[in-house]
């Protein structure tokens, strides 16, 4: 394995990892999210150097409270209303705090979503040269996310297997 590093090579558990979690979108009672399941599944590409909730300001504290207990970073962002939701929107916060992440140097970025809004987000970290994967489940999983990601995996099968 030193000598693996030396020539270069990396095994997959040494990738770096980021996962970003849409958590308006994603954590919802229907999807029946388990966010300890999710973290074991994306640790299979690597070390998560990066894990992070994003959450409206009308997340409630005992939610917030589970994120962090789960060992995941709860980012709270403030904002408008959006249409008949009664929820604020997370998109432009997660997708800045991804791109950023790109910078840190990440091999492998993990984007739990249904929005096609984080297509950007995709092919920015594609244009870098990191591997994309989506998780994402339907009613609502975007066919333009699916497809620019290099890989897709249906979250509601995988925690009905779960």
């Amino acid at each position: 394995m030193v000598l693996d590093k030396v020539r270069g090579k990396t095994s997959e558990k040494e990738k770096r990892v980021g996962l970003f979690v849409d958590g308006p979108n994603i954590l919802r009672k229907q999807f029946e999210v388990n966010l300890d399941s999710l973290r074991e599944r994306v640790s299979k590409y690597g070390r998560i150097t990066n894990a992070k909730v994003f959450m409206n300001q009308f997340a409630s504290e005992k939610l917030i409270e589970a994120v962090a207990s789960q060992g995941f970073e709860p980012v709270i962002s403030l904002g408008g209303e959006q249409e008949g939701e009664g929820m604020s929107d997370i998109d432009v916060s997660m997708a800045v705090k991804a791109v950023e992440a790109l910078e840190y140097g990440l091999d492998i970025m993990v984007l739990v979503t249904r929005d096609a809004d984080f297509l950007p987000v995709v092919q920015k970290a594609k244009k870098e040269g990191v591997r994309v994967v989506v998780m994402g489940m339907d009613p609502g999983f975007s066919t333009a996310l699916k497809n620019s990601a290099d890989e897709v995996l249906d979250l509601k099968k995988y925690m009905n297997e779960g």
